[in-house]
């Protein structure tokens, strides 16, 4: 009986090494609607049936038991499997703005300094860091800007330019 948690541990490993592989490929193919959503995940699937089987392997080897390896491989699979299901949920939720790459939109309103004097008729440089990355871009200004001076980011000419104002940044 040993062997039949062993196998479902090993598929469920399978499962698990089929969702880190090839799991963009298979997105929706456990999508069971308004009945769960994201919650019944190959992930969380893969992690219940790993659990389950390795738990009622050790189990039934430490206390000869059949039911009560069942029972506890069940519990601990359905721990196992709905933390798998809630990280997938939260790795996939689209109104988390985790997303660390700079864009434009976000160069807006960015506090920086001045690289490079800004002249009026032409571009300075300044640095900001936006989202945690510095960032080195061309800038325009209304008025001349010296080396140094603290900066924000009031528009974005083009992906490597932007137009600034001098000063302390103004709250929103």
């Amino acid at each position: 009986m040993v062997s039949v948690f062993l196998i479902l541990g090993a598929v469920g490993v399978g499962l698990l090494l089929v969702s880190i592989l090839i799991g963009d490929l298979l997105d929706g193919v456990l999508d069971f609607g308004d009945v769960g959503g994201d919650f019944f995940s190959l992930a969380g699937l893969a992690g219940f049936l790993g659990a389950l089987g390795f738990t009622g392997a050790i189990m039934l080897s430490l206390v000869e038991n059949l039911l009560l390896a069942i029972v506890v491989g069940v519990i601990v699979g359905l721990g196992v499997g709905a933390l798998a299901a809630w990280l997938t949920m939260r790795l996939k939720d689209p109104t988390r703005d985790s997303d660390s790459t700079v864009r434009s939109q976000h160069l807006i309103g960015a506090v920086g300094r001045v690289v490079h004097p800004i002249p009026v008729s032409g571009f300075g440089q300044v640095r900001v860091s936006v989202h945690g990355h510095p960032t080195m871009l061309n800038a325009k200004a209304d008025e001349p800007i010296a080396a140094g001076r603290l900066i924000q980011v009031t528009a974005v000419l083009s992906p490597t330019s932007v137009r600034v104002r001098a000063g302390e940044p103004i709250e929103p």
